[in-house]
């Protein structure tokens, strides 16, 4: 086999190699070709010690000495070059107590996750392959390197990471494997929050985000968000949906574009049915004030998994208003952008689209004609140029202050009055008129 390699990558290895060193391309990088994907970024592997690397190359940065890292600049890119090493226990489930630098690239390999990760390749040696991560990913399955409980015992992390791979490339994960996960799935509350938030994220991002369902079936969701494994408990009998709230949930995701705020809402859109749930005379379910109920919780979910303070507030914000249903009118439909935020009911759509795609066929047709008259009032309401904040008043505070009025809570008042009135009727959106009937009337009475 082999692997096309960029100019510079080869470069940093033949330097290693005619100093008289190993050196190899490993990793990701290798998995990604071998797949046919351009790899992001080129890790080497050297069995020369940081001190050795360094004195190969003129400029170099110190990365991160102590666990084998250097980074090589090389005309304006930087490759880091890492050092064949042994982790030693794991004290923490995260981190090695310490690091031993080896030269023995098989002993490198052995330390890592999983086989289709353990691979390493160089234009002399071709692809080293010690535990068949070729065959794996012909076999289309994630697999621990060597004894499973060993590596998730290594680092928890890991064992969120296979439903990654998983969901990333639509592979299964090998039994052994699951056995592990099943086992040790407890031990991800050593992990912090911000981790485990980056891989949910690239789960959720991924092309298989519905994978998701195998980490709540390991046990995983469990620590770390509880309140969807109580989604897969609560059943849905209704004419409008097939699922249960949980499965109704992962197929919304996976029905959305991979973006970001759009998935995360996708998630949390309905996390607050379980809270919300009855159940009527003729056996149907109910679930009123979910949409309230899941944007507290969702603004709860959020802050714990440690995410940013903007995507918090839009993420709820969407959840909060995600069954909202104005009326076939451009003053409803005003009313309902006022409501959700122009800059969020783009993505709103998209939400009810998603949310649409992942319930029973229950007159579908109507509700999806009925998505598509709200799409065409809303571009019609968007290329009519409306107010549809203060700041698209034709009035500001200045001309308030200019025509008399005092600086403080009453020009708020002021503005907020007309903008309710533009609502109505945007032709009322002049300088002429709006001060005329706020402001100058109110002066000379």
């Amino acid at each position: 086999m082999i692997i096309s390699i960029p100019e510079k990558v080869n470069t940093v290895l033949q330097t290693l190699q005619e100093r008289g060193y190993e050196a190899y391309v490993v990793g990701g990088c290798v998995r990604d070709s071998v797949l046919g994907i351009t790899p992001k970024d080129w890790d080497i592997t050297t069995n020369a010690s940081p001190l050795e690397v360094k004195a190969c190359f003129a400029r170099t940065v110190d990365t991160g000495l102590q666990h084998g890292t250097v980074t090589v600049l090389l005309d304006g890119d930087s490759y880091e070059v890492t050092t064949y090493r042994i982790d030693g226990v794991y004290e923490d489930g995260r981190h090695p107590s310490s690091v031993s630098f080896t030269r023995s690239l098989s002993e490198d390999l052995r330390r890592r996750d999983f086989t289709i990760n353990a691979m390493a390749y160089s234009p002399q040696a071709g692809l080293v392959d010690l535990f068949d991560g070729l065959g794996d990913i012909r076999r289309g399955l994630i697999r621990a390197v060597g004894e499973p409980a060993a590596r998730f015992s290594e680092d928890a992390l890991r064992m969120l990471r296979a439903v990654r791979f998983s969901a990333r490339l639509n592979y299964e994960i090998e039994e052994e494997t699951r056995c592990a996960i099943r086992l040790l799935a407890p031990t991800l509350n050593l992990i912090s929050a911000e981790r485990i938030r980056e891989e949910l994220m690239g789960i959720l991002l991924s092309p298989h985000p519905e994978k998701l369902a195998d980490a709540a079936k390991f046990g995983m969701t469990a620590v770390f968000l509880p309140e969807l494994d109580r989604c897969f408990e609560t059943p849905q009998n209704h004419p409008h949906h097939c699922l249960n709230v949980g499965e109704h949930i992962l197929r919304s995701v996976q029905a959305a574009r991979p973006d970001r705020i759009l998935r995360l809402t996708m998630l949390f859109h309905d996390i607050g049915k379980p809270l919300c749930h009855t159940r009527d005379e003729a056996g149907l379910d109910h679930f009123r004030g979910h949409a309230e109920a899941g944007m507290e919780l969702t603004r709860q979910i959020m802050t714990r998994l440690k995410f940013d303070r903007d995507s918090i507030e839009k993420v709820s914000r969407l959840v909060r208003w995600h069954d909202l249903r104005p009326e076939m009118t451009p003053r409803a439909m005003r009313r309902a952008m006022v409501k959700v935020g122009p800059d969020l009911f783009p993505l709103l759509l998209e939400v009810k689209a998603a949310d649409l795609a992942a319930q029973s066929s229950y007159k579908a047709q109507e509700k999806q004609a009925q998505l598509h008259q709200w799409e065409e009032l809303y571009r019609e309401v968007r290329e009519s140029r409306c107010a549809l904040s203060l700041k698209d008043l034709a009035v500001s505070g200045r001309d308030l202050i200019a025509e008399g009025i005092t600086p403080g809570v009453q020009i708020g008042n002021i503005l907020g009055v007309m903008l309710e009135d533009v609502l109505d009727h945007p032709e009322h959106n002049t300088k002429e008129y709006l001060l005329s009937a706020y402001v100058r009337k109110q002066n000379n009475t």
